[in-house]
């Protein structure tokens, strides 16, 4: 899974957050594949999908979009919360 910013701040904010809760990420380039306004994107473990939900409503991060990486690694589809 990755989730993708607006804004770097907003990038290295969550990454705190979920270092904070112990879940393992990856801060990383986003993909060309997704349109975002920051150059910055957060990788982390289909598993943790619900308790990354969780942070970003609590903590009311600004996301571009949470997104699923399909079987090539090059195309996204966008992940909307249930």
């Amino acid at each position: 899974m990755l989730i993708a910013f607006d804004s770097t701040q907003q990038a290295l904010r969550m990454e705190m957050l979920l270092e904070y809760i112990e879940i393992e990420i990856d801060l990383c380039p986003t993909p060309k594949g997704i349109t975002a306004g920051c150059a910055l994107s957060i990788r982390f473990p289909d598993d943790d999908e619900s308790a990354v939900w969780d942070v970003i409503e609590t903590e009311k991060v600004e996301i571009r979009g949470m997104f699923r990486e399909l079987s090539d690694g090059e195309q996204f589809e966008q992940v909307v919360r249930d």
